[in-house]
């Protein structure tokens, strides 16, 4: 099983090595790339913590407004732009995270929920947002001086580094010790307690963590699109980061990846041709899925292939 997943995983490696050489539009997977990003900062909390947000699209918009303020105003490099609005998004969680993981369940939700409007209000009235209209022309700039990001390829192969190491920052996250704590809150917070975990604070650990991952994903589409548009602070956006994650899979470390190459190719291939019915479509989909793949594609898969396993062991040794 374990040589079954490295050989998958080095050969989605290479995929996206060669992906912008087969003739894929490098935009659209770098915007992928970011929504992935983003669904495993999301996953992270939901999959591996169990605590639902609605309300992660405040740290991805908010992020992407003060990098393209960063940018725009004060001329700062693309790294340090990003950098300051992963920071500024940490802070955000670690506000919101105070105060939301004081509840569980359906009031932390709520609680997300709220806070993350306030989040859209600040954006909508703010004089550095510019409103309705966004933030426009953000420059790609140069990386620490040495490669310009204004070539698509370029600006690909950095978007997908940052990809990658996103995923194995979050493996070593989920496998480690305090993963297994996060484990074990998931399963039973109580039982966790008696253990002499501090619970709340693993979870506020957790919620920045997911947080400052999320306002990363945000940076980076800023800079890949070149603006940062009100849209990314809307609930809807937090709606589809919990399709995406239950859709691929929520607990799996591909799931999430999977799930929003979904959603993202939907939304490319279908927003010219039906409009605005590509949200019914998705939802259907979604639907399908739940109704179908309960743990999603990427979890049914594993759950297949562990029941496989399962059965060949007693053959393979009599």
């Amino acid at each position: 099983m374990k040589n079954l997943t490295l050989i998958f995983y080095v050969s989605l490696l290479i995929l996206g090595l060669i992906a912008p050489w087969l003739g894929i539009y490098p935009v659209y997977l770098m915007t992928l790339y970011c929504y992935a990003i983003f669904a495993c900062a999301f996953n992270l909390m939901l999959g591996y913590s169990g605590m639902l947000s609605f309300g992660h699209a405040a740290y991805f918009g908010f992020s992407s407004y003060i990098t393209a303020h960063m940018i725009t105003a004060y001329k700062l490099s693309t790294v340090m732009a990003i950098f300051a609005g992963m920071t500024t998004s940490c802070l955000l969680g670690l506000v919101i995270g105070f105060i939301a993981i004081r509840r569980s369940g359906i009031y932390f939700a709520m609680i997300t929920l709220a806070l993350s409007q306030l989040v859209y209000f600040v954006c909508l009235q703010a004089s550095f947002t510019g409103g309705e209209n966004g933030i426009q022309g953000v420059s790609r700039g140069d990386l620490l001086g040495l490669v310009s990001l204004k070539d698509d390829l370029s600006m690909y192969y950095f978007v997908f580094l940052v990809f990658v190491l996103v995923f194995l920052f979050i493996q070593r996250v989920v496998n480690s010790p305090f993963g297994q704590v996060l484990k074990a809150i998931r399963e039973n917070e109580t039982r966790a307690c008696s253990l002499g975990y501090f619970v709340d604070r693993q979870k506020l650990l957790v919620f920045v963590i997911s947080s400052t991952l999320a306002g990363l994903a945000g940076s980076l589409k800023c800079v890949v699109l070149g603006f940062a548009a009100l849209s990314d602070v809307l609930q809807a956006t937090s709606g589809e980061v919990i399709l995406m994650t239950m859709l691929g899979g929520a607990g799996t470390f591909i799931g999430p990846v999977l799930g929003a190459g979904i959603v993202v190719t939907l939304q490319d291939t279908l927003s010219d041709k039906v409009g605005s019915w590509v949200t019914v479509i998705i939802g259907a989909i979604f639907v399908l899925c739940v109704m179908a793949f309960r743990k999603g594609i990427a979890g049914e898969v594993q759950a297949f292939l562990s029941r496989r396993l399962e059965k060949e062991a007693p053959s393979a040794n009599p």
